[in-house]
């Protein structure tokens, strides 16, 4: 895959970094993944890919995102250079989490809802979608009966929406359900334009569920346009204010959001709801191209972050998908990516609790931070305990960029954890090493089955520090850590292509409607790529009917002959533009060098380990092998390889790890 050899910081790139990738023509394709702490760029520049970080501004995304990308133009030419940068790039696809960070804290919209033909408690089926209900809409509903006169229906609506306005709401969702959700929505949509005509300045936004997402099953439906609605300001207000930026530089292209879906789209043409969750998505696409290229069967993804494990899954080539994926444990009509985010990173507090240490879900984040951070943390964290142990180096932690503490760490672990259970802070270290690493198996194995095939990828900033430690504990007996693994998500969002996916309801379950239906959705199809600036002419395209939750591929244009009259069948017409992906290279087994041994030894703590053999990922110019026990780091993860295990490291800087 890659091995960054330029770091942050670094004037320029060395010679072997110009090894990674396979060539590919054009520009650079730059990559970026928002998250909460920490904002990752990737950028690909034929044979090489140079990745480095910024710490997020939630106060203002756009800015981080341009330091980011000034911080990686100096990484590329030796100086700060952003018009030369983005002048040379094909391509920016764009990721965030802000869309979840939003829900979770519920930081949006509030939202005033409309409904015909069903009540608000069909939206609040079970306890879950009673509190987000509550949180996002409260009491502000009004109740339309579709069986009025125009004129009736016409002053109910304009009282309904006045009345909902004043409440409070300050964005309102139209949904009707039955036989009458189509119909009854185009209805509405016709007297709210009379009455409340968008161009006006203080018109509310009305959000009609059906122009979100098509869907017979009215919840779902309604449930997607209130989360769209939702995020939707707050997301529009940053992508737009970066795109316009990025347009003074003149840049090629639009900026891509990736979605998660898979896929990326501008900004005009996504929808925000296809926002949520497509950090992990672009995490999952990475692996997807990583099992493909090695041939792993089953592909367990472990993406350890500051406060979440990202928990994903690909299996025989496909990432396990919802088909009604779930956002704040709410089904909704998008199939998303299953992503389990369990509350244990290299930032979850650890306590002890009635003699017991537990860990997390609580999270010092990014700020504070641990204690070693030095900026006010308090809290022990697993960031930490291995600082204490001896596993991480200060001279060379994030890079040598953040300065970390050993008395602090230990000074919290003291307090925290070593006092409370009658341990010195090196013997409380461990204990916290070893429910930190249970916390993360049982959720691996919460998530999936672990079978002989599977192998774990683990990646993201803490996901590598004792991965053979995690493996042990679940059953496996391989792993894999991406040489890109502290910015795989954002390395991930690089294998989407430009797509549009479009739904039509067949009225009668036959050719007829089959015919009319393609046609429609060609027609919207041509419309969505024209609008990205492709032809549909050079798109390739994916046909298929949803029957239920089945799937039937559509063959000649024509429906199964065993299909039942009276079934409910939706054409689904997927429109895909290929754009410039980075070409995986690297192979493992053959012939192995031992690795080369930095000067330096790395002394730990605990379990016997004393001091053991280093290995720098930068420093190895070719494939290479070693066993454990020793330490692998690079710039911005570190890896202890436990006692019978070994390691290889492919010319990509990939890194295979095994039972011996």
């Amino acid at each position: 895959m890659t091995a960054l050899r330029a770091e942050a910081g670094d004037s320029a790139p060395s010679a072997a970094g110009r090894q990674a990738l396979s060539p590919f023509s054009g520009g650079l394709l730059i990559n970026i993944d928002n998250g909460g702490t920490l904002t990752d760029f990737c950028v690909i520049d034929g044979a090489n890919v140079y990745r480095t970080k910024s710490v997020t501004t939630p106060y203002d995304l756009s800015k981080c995102l341009f330091d980011g990308l000034k911080k990686t133009s100096r990484t590329l030419y030796g100086h700060e250079d952003l018009l030369r940068l983005l002048l040379s790039t094909d391509h920016v696809r764009y990721s965030t989490t802000q869309g979840t960070n939003a829900l979770v804290e519920r930081k949006g919209q509030r939202l005033g809802l409309v409904l015909a033909g069903l009540a608000a408690d069909n939206l609040q089926r079970d306890s879950q979608q009673r509190g987000v209900f509550a949180d996002l809409v409260g009491k502000r509903v009004a109740i339309l009966d579709l069986s009025l006169d125009n004129t009736a229906l016409e002053i109910a609506t304009t009282q309904a929406i006045n009345r909902l306005a004043s409440a409070g709401a300050n964005r309102i969702v139209i949904g009707v359900g039955g036989a009458q959700r189509d119909s009854g929505e185009a209805r509405l949509k016709n007297m709210l334009l009379r009455k409340f005509p968008p161009h006006l300045l203080g018109a509310i936004p009305l959000l009609y569920s059906h122009d979100v997402v098509q869907d017979d099953d009215d919840s779902r439906r309604i449930w997607t346009a209130l989360f769209n609605a939702f995020l939707h300001p707050a997301m529009e207000r940053f992508l737009y204010s970066s795109e316009h930026r990025l347009r003074e530089y003149k840049t090629k292209n639009p900026l891509l959001i990736f979605r998660n879906d898979g896929d990326s789209a501008r900004v005009s043409r996504t929808a925000a709801v296809k926002t949520y969750s497509s950090g992990p998505r672009g995490g999952a696409e990475g692996l997807k191209a990583l099992a493909a290229h090695y041939g792993f069967e089953r592909l367990l993804g472990m993406d350890i972050g500051g406060t979440t494990t990202d928990i994903c899954l690909v299996e025989n080539g496909q990432v396990r998908t919802d088909r009604h994926g779930r956002i704040e444990g709410v089904a909704t009509s998008l199939p998303l990516c299953d992503v389990v985010s369990a509350g244990v990173g290299g930032s979850s507090i650890i306590s002890v609790i009635e003699g017991k240490i537990k860990v997390g879900p609580e999270s010092v984040g990014g700020a504070p931070g641990p204690a070693c951070f030095g900026l006010g943390g308090k809290e022990a964290t697993i960031t930490d305990a291995f600082l204490v142990m001896g596993l991480l180096d200060p001279a060379t932690y994030f890079g040598g960029e953040l300065k970390i503490d050993v008395e602090r760490s230990r000074s919290a672990i003291l307090e925290n954890i070593a006092k409370p259970l009658g341990l010195t802070p090196e013997k409380a270290a461990e204990a916290m090493e070893a429910a930190w690493a249970a916390t993360v198996a049982r959720s691996l194995k919460a998530y999936t089955d672990i079978t002989s095939d599977t192998t774990l990828a683990a990646f993201g900033g803490a996901g590598p520090f004792i991965a053979c430690k995690v493996a042990e504990a679940t059953g496996v007996s391989q792993i894999v850590i991406p040489g890109l693994a502290a910015v795989f998500s954002a390395f991930g969002i690089g294998f989407s292509d430009v797509a549009h996916e479009y739904e039509a309801g067949l009225a009668t379950a036959d050719d007829v409607a089959l015919k009319a239906a393609l046609e429609q959705l060609t027609e919207r199809a041509k419309r969505g790529i024209f609008a990205e600036g492709f032809d549909l002419a050079d798109c390739l395209i994916d046909k298929h009917l949803q029957v239920g939750e089945a799937r039937i591929e559509l063959l000649d244009d024509r429906l199964p002959p065993n299909l039942s009259k009276d079934a409910r069948v939706t054409l689904v017409l997927k429109a895909t533009k290929p754009i410039a992906h980075a070409q995986l290279r690297g192979k493992y087994g053959g012939e192995r060098k031992p690795a080369l041994v930095q000067a330096g030894r790395r002394t730990l703590s605990g379990g016997n380990w004393g001091d053991l053999p280093l290995y720098r990922v930068e420093e190895q110019v070719e494939a290479v092998q070693a066993e454990g026990p020793c330490v692998v780091e690079e710039a911005f993860f570190t890896c202890r390889i436990e006692k019978a295990w070994r390691f290889e490291i492919n010319e990509a800087r990939d890194i295979l790890v095994s039972r011996t």
